[in-house]
């Protein structure tokens, strides 16, 4: 048997794993894979191991399997189980901060790329929670959850620009909270994405949960099995040729949830490296085309993905508030840049 730990980046939120891998014996008799991982991992209760099964993390030959599966001789097993929630010594750090809304109750952030949002492994410091702690002092955080960090409502990828909903008084967290797990709360993404879009609109649903063949990357089990329900809407907003950009409204809040639907679907998100959009996925095989799409992606070295509107119902007043960020001047030359190449090279947009 060989044991690996593998750390997983802030963007797949703030889950740190541990990895066994164990390859069967040739002379392994047939047996439940609860028991027979119980026998052989240390200190890893039977009713841990059947939570990983039922979540989709202990994977036998590349695919997922429940409790009851029966081990074979040679089977590769690979399981993963969450560290216990490591604590961060939260440091208040001088970080500028551009503040949208401010009240006594809420405040309105619009968060530019390569922010980590909020402290993990490989990111103790520098994140938008060290910022919040020096600006405004103690925040409140979520008094239902143990994994909550102060003020934070809700979060967004390090590399995803955008409105961010932060809460001062816990009164304010715990309604906010309840708005985001009750979908009240009214979000709309833009993003450019590969391809033509074949509808001008549509839903994208498939559960989500963490790919079998990378931990790093979320997947979409569109039988339900596994993972968490997702539903994702899009609209067309603008068509140029080889990229689509459009608008996205959530209906729930899952990890990468609009880079991996939109994966899923066949239109990766411009410029992710995550989900294969950092490559050429759609256009000619011309030199000057890929010099083109190189010169987009030097300028934006991220996934073309903006949280562009932020609307809810004000803690305090009840008063229903929305608010609009600008697309982020990177996503607005890339734009910019296609639009001219699709009129010179006279593709219908």
């Amino acid at each position: 048997m060989t044991e690996d730990k593998v750390g997983v980046d802030e963007d797949d939120q703030d889950e740190h794993f541990e990895h066994f891998k164990i390859e069967v014996d040739q002379g392994q008799t047939i047996m439940r894979i609860d028991k027979f991982l119980f026998d052989k991992l240390p200190n890893v209760s039977r009713n841990r191991i059947s939570t990983a099964a039922k979540n989709g993390s202990v994977i036998v030959n590349q695919s997922p399997v429940k409790a009851n599966y029966k081990v074979k001789p040679e089977d590769v097993i690979s399981i993963v189980f969450p560290h216990p929630k490591r604590e961060f010594e939260l440091i208040a750090e001088d970080i500028p901060i551009d503040v949208i809304y401010e009240d006594d109750a809420v405040m309105v952030i619009n968060k530019p790329a390569n922010f980590v949002v909020h402290p993990g492994h490989g990111n103790s410091t520098g994140t938008l929670v060290n910022a919040l702690l020096f600006h405004f002092g103690n925040l409140p955080k979520n008094p239902t959850s143990d994994t909550s960090y102060p003020g934070l409502v809700h979060r967004i990828d390090k590399d995803t620009t955008g409105l961010l909903l932060i809460a001062k008084t816990e009164i304010a967290l715990t309604k906010m909270a309840a708005h985001f797990f009750n979908r009240t709360i009214d979000r709309h993404y833009v993003a450019l994405v590969w391809g033509d879009m074949e509808n001008n609109s549509g839903t994208i649903e498939g559960h989500i949960g963490r790919s079998p063949a990378d931990r790093k990357r979320m997947a979409v089990f569109p039988n339900g099995e596994y993972g968490k329900h997702a539903v994702t809407h899009y609209e067309v907003m603008e068509r140029l040729g080889y990229v689509t950009l459009i608008k996205c409204k959530l209906d729930t809040g899952r990890t990468h949830q609009i880079r991996v639907h939109l994966m899923h679907i066949g239109h990766p998100i411009f410029g992710d490296p995550r989900y294969g959009g950092d490559r050429i996925v759609k256009g000619t095989t011309f030199s000057k085309y890929k010099q083109f799409i190189d010169n987009c992606f030097t300028i934006l070295p991220r996934q073309a993905l903006h949280a562009k509107t932020l609307g809810f119902e004000h803690p305090n007043t009840g008063q229903f508030m929305k608010f609009e960020s600008e697309l982020p001047e990177d996503m607005v030359q890339v734009l910019e840049k296609w639009r001219v190449y699709t009129k010179s090279q006279g593709i219908s947009a």
